[in-house]
């Protein structure tokens, strides 16, 4: 194992507020070259840099947001999670899930997994439909207030693609991710990932953000105004197919607001193919 390279704290913070005073002034040429300044500093990107530089519209769209920075973000904010997202930001995916499910008669089901849990929301509302759940998130803060509310049978801190790969329990009828794919752009290694943990007809329900056709130009993903990534429905309905599920339904959700303006997405329901 190579050491840890001990991160300049300081210097890190002068560049990543420079970065985004350039980006507030509208001086993006220069935001772009301070935030490759703070991924030289701290090339595991706790910062977010690389989703910052793609929001501006500058280099290459990365694969997913960084671990580091999603860890990062999630365990700064676990404890006022829940108030920022359901109460401030209108956040009711969990919600719709449960309507979905019920409305189109799935369920109940005997294993539920819950990717990316964070502080239980998905799998509190969902609790009485499935027998057991598994919970995942990458925040380790988060999962200590998931455990707390013993709303899962299992939990794990891990990043999502990771532990579908490596997982080798039994497997799912039912998996969820509610909020997980803001953080990923390519899709290929979670749907991949989902379908070599889930039982022939188990359902996989999922919710994803979106931007207009003309904004998306022909792109799968893109990172989008507010560092989370958008997809594309046809890049989501031709993944599924390619990976081996159907869809159930796809709906036009609002996924939450933002700066007061709906954010607009799509909830799926898919079931693996026999």
């Amino acid at each position: 194992m190579m050491a840890m390279a001990k991160i300049d704290e300081e210097a890190l913070a002068e560049a990543y507020n420079r970065a985004l005073a350039l980006e507030k002034s509208g001086d993006i040429d220069a935001a772009v070259a301070a935030y490759h300044e703070v991924l030289e500093i701290d090339p595991e990107d706790h910062g977010g840099a690389a989703v910052r530089i793609a929001s501006l519209g500058r280099g290459e769209t990365p694969p997913k947001a960084p671990d580091a920075y999603v860890e990062t973000l999630f365990d700064q904010h676990a404890e006022s999670f829940e108030d920022i997202l359901v109460a401030q930001l209108g956040y009711a995916v969990p919600v719709m899930v449960r309507q979905r499910l019920q409305e189109l008669k799935l369920g109940p089901f005997k294993r539920m997994l819950d990717l990316g849990c964070g502080t239980g929301l998905t799998g509190g509302t969902l609790r009485d439909m499935a027998d057991d759940i598994t919970g995942i998130d990458i925040s380790e803060n988060m999962v200590e207030i998931a455990h707390e509310k013993d709303l899962y049978e299992t939990l794990y801190v891990a990043e999502v693609e990771d532990f579908l790969e490596d997982n080798d329990d039994e497997p799912f009828d039912l998996v969820t991710a509610t909020d997980v794919l803001p953080y990923l752009g390519a899709l290929e290694a979670l749907l991949f990932g989902a379908a070599e943990n889930m039982v022939a007809g188990g359902i996989f329900a999922f919710s994803s953000e979106t931007l207009p056709d003309a904004t998306l130009a022909g792109r799968p993903y893109m990172v989008g105004p507010h560092q989370r990534f958008a997809h594309a429905r046809s890049y989501i309905e031709e993944r599924l197919a390619a990976t081996g599920f159907e869809i159930v339904e796809i709906s036009d959700i609002n996924v939450r607001m933002q700066n007061g303006e709906p954010s607009p997405g799509h909830l799926v329901i898919a079931r693996l193919k026999g």
